[in-house]
């Protein structure tokens, strides 16, 4: 089920909201809120809902059991940490690494086809988030199943992000009331995410796909202009809004998310792009994979080296292709040379940095959107003859 379905407007949202409105209690609002969940899952994805089960009850476990067997709390967290990513490459990456072996080694491995259930990248990370926060000691294991379930299955932000930390939405749970200004800011943001959606990203859409559609050389410098532009358009408007309907359903029920998107195309430099595009995946990457290999704090080899660490793990986590990988690499190397030159970076006139930048970021969004990079090249080139 998707925000802008006419199911979820005019049947899913309305009775939930309504629901949650007049139901007595907090227990009985967070049992509505957990079956509108699953059911909203379900809806889609009938089948993996036990997947969805499963790795709750796994990072269920493995938090009360660092929080009780404090002798083997690290094991357990590396348990923890194991399960989890080995989920997400069954799911997600076994065909790419089957082809690979392939490719390398001269078999013939056949490739399972595994569908990758929706949402296992959002759900995987926010699972680990909480169990690593409870080995920290930033947040206290939460002893009643049904709320670590809520947190991790929250219908708004359960498909697409933003990413939660659970001390984040933890007195939410345990409290709220709905008002009537959340419930009015909660439908402007949503209608605004669905106007993004519906009228531009969706339109947008359809330009783009007749460029990555095409067959090589049957478009000219001006359809590959016009479709990489639409492109660049069309992935923020199509994010952005679909994060605004989140935060948008979860204000209505009174539930904060946190902002995902903040003016990204008028970055001024790399480093200012990812700290506005997608922000909660890059906290998290930040918080539990750049601070614990050292961050910044081991001299600047090892700052580079980690931050390229980062986008190498990002461009892998956003999809199972070469084109993914690639696209984060790149990423990667533009940050390390923004911190290697950023003051220097500062002296020039802002209209150039951003227009730099900007291009830089669309560049790389037509490798993001291709479906090889031969493909890629192709497009670069065509745009490039200005034909």
């Amino acid at each position: 089920m998707v925000f802008s379905s006419m199911v979820f407007m005019c049947v899913f949202l309305p009775a939930v909201f309504v629901l949650h409105c007049i139901l007595p209690g907090i227990r009985a609002k967070n049992a509505l809120l957990l079956l509108a969940s699953v059911l909203f899952y379900a809806y889609g994805e009938p089948v993996y809902i036990i997947l969805l089960f499963i790795s709750t009850l796994l990072n269920y476990f493995c938090a009360c059991g660092i929080d009780r067997f404090q002798n083997h709390r690290k094991g357990i967290l590396v348990l923890a940490v194991i399960c989890n990513l080995g989920i997400l490459i069954v799911f997600k990456y076994t065909d790419f690494i089957l082809g690979m072996v392939n490719s390398v080694t001269g078999l013939h491995l056949p490739l399972p086809q595994i569908r990758m259930p929706i949402g296992i990248s959002f759900f995987t990370f926010q699972a680990m988030s909480y169990v690593i926060d409870v080995y920290r000691e930033t947040t206290k294991a939460q002893k009643n199943y049904a709320k670590v379930l809520l947190y991790i299955s929250f219908f708004p932000q359960l498909i697409a992000g933003p990413i939660v930390k659970y001390h984040d939405v933890a007195a939410e749970i345990d409290q709220r009331t709905v008002t009537l200004d959340g419930v009015a800011l909660g439908i402007r943001r949503f209608s605004a995410g669905l106007c993004k959606k519906v009228l531009l990203a969706n339109t947008l859409g359809l330009v783009a796909d007749n460029l990555f559609g095409a067959s090589a050389g049957s478009i000219n410098g001006a359809g590959a202009w016009l479709g990489a532009i639409s492109y660049m358009l069309q992935i923020y408007f199509d994010f952005s809004g679909y994060s605004d309907m989140a935060v948008g359903v979860s204000m209505m029920l009174n539930i904060d998310l946190p902002i995902n998107f903040d003016s990204p195309y008028k970055a001024l430099s790399i480093r200012d792009f990812w700290k506005r595009w997608h922000i909660s995946l890059t906290k998290f990457f930040t918080k539990y994979v750049y601070i614990p290999l050292g961050g910044s704090r081991k001299g600047l080899f090892f700052t580079y080296l980690n931050t390229m660490i980062i986008f190498v793990i990002s461009g892998i986590w956003h999809g199972a292709n070469w084109t993914f990988l690639l696209w984060g690499i790149l990423h990667g190397l533009m940050m390390v040379f923004d911190r290697i030159f950023g003051k220097l970076e500062e002296k020039i006139f802002e209209p150039v940095r951003w227009a730099v930048s900007f291009f830089c970021v669309n560049v790389l969004w037509l490798l993001f959107r291709s479906d090889s990079i031969g493909q890629w090249k192709q497009i670069i080139k065509t745009i490039a003859q200005f034909n």
